[in-house]
Order: C-alpha cells, then structure tokens, then sequence
C-alpha cells in the first residue's frame, strides 16, 4: 500500500468546509490522489479536541464548485469530522488524514488549541498517518497556492515511511508573495505566547472580557515560530501522549 501512486486521502479542516484553503489543498492533491473531504459545516476554529456526544451529528453530502472530490459537510467539530469520516462516511480504507489549509499559523503550543491540529491528532489516535497543514496570515491575506504546492511536495517526500507508521506532521507555511520560501525546517515546536485580554462593559451592563492582540516576545533559535520569522516552511514530528516521562519515576517514588 505504501508505494503506490494514487493514495486515498481524507482531506479536513476547522474553517469550514467553503473555506478557500481546504479548497486549495483538495485541488492541489486530487491532481494525483483520490479526495474526500469531510470538514465542518461552518467555522469551527479554536475548538481544540472537542467532540459532539449528546446530539446527532447531521452529514450532508455537497458539490464543491470546480472539485471533483467528493465531499460531507458534518455539524461537529473538526474531530467530530474525523471520527464521522474514518468511522461511517469512508467505507474503504483511508491511507492518510490531511488536515487544512488552516487561515492562519499553527506553531508554538498554539496546536494546543487548534481545530486543525487535533483532527490531525485524532486521525493518529484511529492509527492513521496524518499531516496538519496550516498558512501564515498577513494583513488579512493567506497564500494558500504556496501552502498547497508545499504540503503535496513533502506529502510525496515522506510518503513511503510516513504511510507505514502512524506519525503526525505539522506543516506551517509564512507568508510570501511572489517569492518562494527561504527553505524547509525541521524543528521542535516554539513558546508559548499569551494573549492580551480587556474588560469592557455590554450594552447591558454586564463585564465582558476579549482578546486584544498579543504579547510579542523574541522566538526561541530553531523552532517554528523562529524559523517561520525568518520565511522557512516548518515541520514538527509531534506525538499527542501527554506523559511526562521525566517525572513517571519520581512521582512513583512519591507515591507508591
């Protein structure tokens, strides 16, 4: 199965399945690979790993104008997409999950709370091979085209070991405009950076508090938010068991 040309791909996302980077990405792949999308009926971002357990999941097949892919629009969250299309939606075996092309970056502990990354995470916890692929945002622009051409390069790189394990890639993609990127990193994911937040009061007199930007901090060397600064493509290996092994024995010792 590893070797063969044409792959069957389940193709998500958490902007919603009219979203114009899960567009881009399924034009882009179904040039060599059968597509099938099974994303969110509306934007679902920033809902991390949450799934739909106390109501049905309603599934509408759709026409996406100028695919030829089929494509399932669900009324969950991105793993809710996962699950649906690996579990119900797909009767034949999917040999890969790609997860994108996500309007905005998704480096740093940012994939703790993206839709994008943990579809991604989920397809793995089902034992498939999958791939996160996310696009810098600029001034209200992202350049998908550069997204998808690169995440189906490094698709067909990696794709005789990646299909035969169950790894997830993280793919970011910054924001170039009639240029290529400076290169490919593979690197460690970066810091955390904190939001700012402000209180105001409603038109009811109720507290209110929003985001408002972000903390800017100077990037840690040879990560991805690092290497994205600098206009580098980034990959990152990562592994959704949350044990920190450096500890198990101490607190063994602790304890028992």
């Amino acid at each position: 199965m590893v070797s063969k040309k044409n792959m069957k791909i389940l193709l998500t996302n958490d902007d919603g399945i009219m979203a114009e980077g899960i567009y881009e990405l399924a034009k882009e792949l179904e040039k060599n690979h059968e597509v099938i999308i099974v994303a969110p009926e509306t934007e679902r971002s920033a809902q991390s790993h949450a799934i739909t357990l106390f109501q049905p999941l309603i599934i509408k097949e759709i026409k996406l104008k100028g695919l030829k892919s089929k494509a399932y629009s669900v009324s969950g969250t991105p793993a809710d997409c996962v699950r649906a299309g690996l579990d119900q939606i797909v009767c034949e075996d999917v040999d890969i999950v790609l997860s994108g092309i996500n309007r905005g970056l998704n480096a740093g502990m940012d994939i703790l709370y993206s839709g994008t990354v943990s579809a991604a995470i989920e397809a793995n916890i089902y034992g498939k091979p999958s791939m996160a692929i996310s696009a810098e945002l600029m001034d209200g622009n992202c350049n998908y085209g550069i997204a998808a051409k690169y995440a189906s390069e490094i698709l067909e790189k990696v794709k005789k070991e990646h299909l035969s394990s169950s790894i997830l890639l993280n793919i970011n993609t910054p924001y170039v405009f009639n240029e290529d990127p400076q290169g490919i990193k593979v690197c460690k994911i970066g810091e955390v950076i904190h939001d700012y937040y402000i209180m105001e009061l409603d038109d009811n007199g109720e507290k209110t508090v929003r985001t408002n930007g972000r903390k800017e901090i100077e990037f840690e060397k040879d990560t991805d938010r690092y290497f994205l600064s600098k206009g580098y493509i980034t990959v990152t290996p990562l592994n959704y068991d949350l044990t920190n092994f450096e500890l198990l024995d101490r607190v063994k010792r602790w304890i028992l």
